[in-house]
């Protein structure tokens, strides 16, 4: 059985690997690496953004979520909708400027934008600082998976160990490859993880349905939402919504899946169709964990699920649904490493030396480096998480926080940098705080997140900051003329001469 599981893993790495190789492109510089040469069309485009936005752990502490708490665990289906408006809304203006100003990552746009270094590099290390503790937690997630697929033959701590192991071996190709070598991967890893994951999860559900484990057997409160009176609050489910839909945009992977398409149409027809994807596998993933929730399996171990779910089908669906969870974790871990070396590359060290970064080498290196620190890190801590886990969803109340210097930096011409600074650090810090006090919901703001009540002191910061500031009039005029720049014919990249401090 231990064979079936194990090697079912290990024929779908080589089948990557394949791919990359026969695909792996040599002589590019620094944007070709950090952007795939802006080249993908609207399929590629899709898959390497829900490959990225749907993580492996939507498998298991998604899922286990529903599984607990019922259809509160739904919350992720409206605020992936809602992201995927503000991928069509933010594709002109992203694209446009990165094509015409050779931006590489999230952080070199913001630069563009408020004509200042300080908010570059402000902005690249509240994204590396979030981000990577959830890139450690992706390296652990796999330890279910090789649990399972080793049929009681393997320790979940030597589980952990080989799941650590292959997502680093993986990484090889991500520092080889770059963006490129990502977006490729993940047409396949999205395939696999959300196609096959598909077909499985309507097969479960099924199953559940005719075997006395319908919605009549779901735990009481399964179908309550929190509301006035509730112990959450009735806030704490527009947080977590709102939470998600402004802060997917504001993680570093996921912004930089902009830069990768051919352009602003090929943006748009994503967003359209990832929208039902993310619908329907979403859906079907969390009506799945509330049913199995009635198990009394499941009750005692939400975060297996999943794989508890998948037992039912026998030894080759267990497999399949192990392929799934290392199919979504290997294309939300390589994203976020590509990122965030990007991000170091471009707008740490080459901020640090007064020049811009060209040599695909410096990213490269950051790469392998962070994989090396991420891999070190998710095998001193395998056997307690706990820490680690808390410190990942403070992250995710904090990583929110650059969402008024990014979406009103994009929508509006009055933000400068003085507020985006100040936006951002006391944003930051306050929801880091609140955290801390209240890791669930605020009771005094009716349920709140600690990320949301952040927001508020960080748009308040930022806007008063655009009314009260004095802007110089030519940092006026750089700014009208970028905003200008979206209605005017696609020209080629801006020489860095023109005005821009980066």
């Amino acid at each position: 059985m231990m064979f079936l599981g194990y090697g079912g893993v290990a024929l779908f790495f080589v089948l990557i690997v394949i791919v990359l190789e026969l695909n792996r492109k040599r002589g590019e510089n620094f944007s070709e690496y950090a952007t795939a040469g802006r080249s993908f069309g609207p399929f590629f485009s899709t898959m390497a953004f829900v490959n990225t936005w749907l993580p492996g752990t939507i498998f298991i502490s998604f899922a286990g979520y529903a599984a607990a708490a019922g259809a509160i665990g739904f919350y992720s289906v409206p605020y992936a909708l809602l992201a995927v408006v503000l991928m069509f809304l933010l594709a002109k203006p992203v694209h446009t400027w990165g094509k015409r100003f050779d931006l590489r990552t999230q952080a070199d746009l913001l630069g563009l934008r408020y004509g200042s270094k300080a908010v570059r590099v402000i902005a690249a290390v509240i994204g590396i600082i979030a981000s990577f503790p959830w890139i450690v937690l992706g390296m652990q997630s796999l330890t279910l998976v090789f649990t399972y697929l080793s049929f009681g033959q393997v320790a979940a701590g030597t589980a952990a160990f080989i799941g650590i192991g292959v997502l680093v071996l993986r990484q090889v190709w991500t520092v080889r490859m770059g963006a490129r070598g990502l977006v490729i991967s993940d047409m396949v890893q999205g395939l696999v993880a959300y196609g096959v994951g598909l077909v499985l999860i309507l097969g479960l559900i099924t199953w559940f349905l005719t075997n006395g484990h319908g919605f009549a057997e779901a735990p009481e409160g399964f179908f309550r939402l929190p509301g006035p009176g509730s112990p959450e609050g009735p806030l704490y489910l527009f947080s977590l919504v709102l939470t998600g839909a402004l802060g997917g945009w504001c993680w570093p992977d996921i912004f930089v899946r902009l830069f990768a398409s051919s352009g602003t149409r090929t943006i748009k027809r994503s967003a359209l169709m990832a929208a039902p994807i993310l619908f329907v596998f979403g859906t079907a993933l969390s009506i799945l964990a509330l049913l199995a929730g009635s198990m009394p399996e499941v009750a005692a171990a939400t975060d297996a699920v999943w794989f508890i779910a998948a037992g039912v089908g026998g030894p080759v669906v267990l497999t399949l649904a192990g392929i799934c969870v290392v199919a979504a974790t290997m294309g939300n871990v390589g994203a976020n490493l590509q990122a965030l070396g990007a991000q170091t590359a471009n707008d740490i060290v080459g901020v640090a030396r007064n020049e811009r970064i060209e040599d695909p080498r410096a990213g490269k290196i950051a790469v392998a480096v962070l994989t090396i620190v991420a891999g070190a890190i998710a095998v001193a801590s395998a056997s307690t998480v706990s820490g680690l886990i808390a410190l990942a969803m403070i992250s995710y109340q904090g990583i929110v926080q650059l969402a008024p210097t990014l979406l009103l930096g994009i929508f509006w011409r009055r933000g400068n940098a003085v507020g985006a600074i100040g936006g951002m650090v006391s944003g930051f810090l306050v929801a880091a705080a609140l955290q801390i006090f209240f890791p669930i919901a605020i009771p005094f703001l009716g349920g709140m997140t600690s990320g949301v009540a952040a927001l508020v002191v960080n748009t308040a910061v930022y806007v008063a900051c655009a009314y009260l500031v004095p802007v110089p009039a030519r940092e006026r005029a750089r700014v009208d003329g970028l905003f200008d720049s979206l209605h005017e014919p696609a020209a080629a990249p801006a020489p860095l001469a023109e005005g821009v401090a980066r």
